[in-house]
């Protein structure tokens, strides 16, 4: 099969390139080119910009079995998408997101049947807007499936409830200097992690395959902690004693107001799935990668690489502000 993935280099897609050129389906890539030395040796390369380029004009003639995007975000993404591909592929798969299944869920484990319904979080409702209109639509030859990942990391991926993105090494800087961390709650929320490979493994199976058309999925791993524990896999790789502080959400949202979606929306409530409707199409899919283990090795990545170890000394500061307000009231 002609697979044609728009991204293809980052934490996620990476592994799904990986997977699909092992299959022996022949993969293209489209992306601004700024990571390709992660790209198979295999992929056919095309530079261009998503949101810039003439996509019609760049795909001119040609013809996919499958099309997936892991970079469309707003309902203009995947209109403009279906405009492009449709007659240009037989399959095109949404990226969508956990995240919009409904805050609070109602009901455990999380199936596809759970509502989607996200007041919090821009980012997911944007996502669920993308599905209401993907399902809107009938072309005939275009068919659509929708996959939602959840939280999904790779070996150089610290997970942190609170942090700046730009400068993860701030948690282990943190740790290190046996200063507090802030946990939302009580800190025995569960939540799911996926190691970006055991995704591959569920995904890259839907990639052509009929029965998927028209359908949704999430995948995730069976790996589910509690916050409390995901900390301390740091803290053990730093050989360091935990030091959580516990700060109710609506406490931590007035002094960081920018995380109120992602927390509100996502990260203080427990998440749990069931993943039975996609292992249909590799029922003898187990996750093999949990998270205590791989933390050793993304905390090993920052430690080896000097250039990686930048703290945003603004954004801690902060997070001290609001330890020092917390225990004062």
């Amino acid at each position: 099969m002609k697979i044609l993935l728009i991204g293809g280099t980052g934490l996620i897609s990476t592994a799904v390139s990986k997977k699909i050129v092992e299959r022996g389906d022949e993969l293209y890539l489209l992306n601004r080119g700024h990571h390709n030395d992660l790209a198979p040796k295999e992929a056919h390369l095309i530079i261009g910009d998503y949101r810039k380029d003439d996509l019609k004009e760049l795909f001119k003639g040609m013809h996919f079995d499958v099309v997936a995007n892991y970079i469309a975000f707003t309902e203009e993404d995947v209109k403009r998408d279906v405009e492009v591909f449709a007659g240009l592929t037989d399959q095109y798969v949404f990226i969508s997101s956990a995240s919009a299944y409904q805050k609070p869920v109602r009901d455990f484990p999380i199936t596809e049947e759970t509502p989607l319904e996200n007041q919090y979080w821009e980012y997911s409702n944007n996502k669920i807007k993308c599905e209401r209109y993907l399902r809107s639509i009938d072309i005939k030859g275009f068919n659509v499936t929708i996959v939602r990942p959840s939280h999904t990391y790779d070996d150089t991926k610290l997970i942190a409830v609170l942090k700046d993105h730009a400068n993860q090494y701030g948690i282990i800087d943190r740790i290190l200097k046996e200063k507090p961390y802030i946990i939302p709650g009580d800190g025995t929320s569960l939540w799911t992690l996926t190691f970006n490979e055991d995704y591959a493994e569920l995904f890259v199976p839907l990639l052509g395959e009929k029965r998927a058309y028209g359908e949704d999925y999430h995948i995730t791993s069976d790996f589910v902690y509690t916050w409390e524990q995901i900390y301390e896999f740091f803290c053990d790789a730093l050989g360091k004693k935990p030091n959580p502080i516990h700060i109710p959400t609506d406490y931590i949202v007035k002094h960081l107001p920018e995380f109120a979606g992602e927390l509100y929306g996502d990260k203080m409530h427990s998440a749990i799935f069931d993943n039975r409707k996609v292992k249909v199409f590799n029922p003898i899919y187990e996750a093999k990668y949990s998270y205590k283990d791989i933390a050793k090795k993304a905390v090993a990545h920052y430690m080896n690489n000097k250039e990686l170890q930048t703290v945003n000394k603004a954004f801690e500061a902060r997070l001290d502000a609001l330890i020092e307000a917390y225990l004062k009231k």
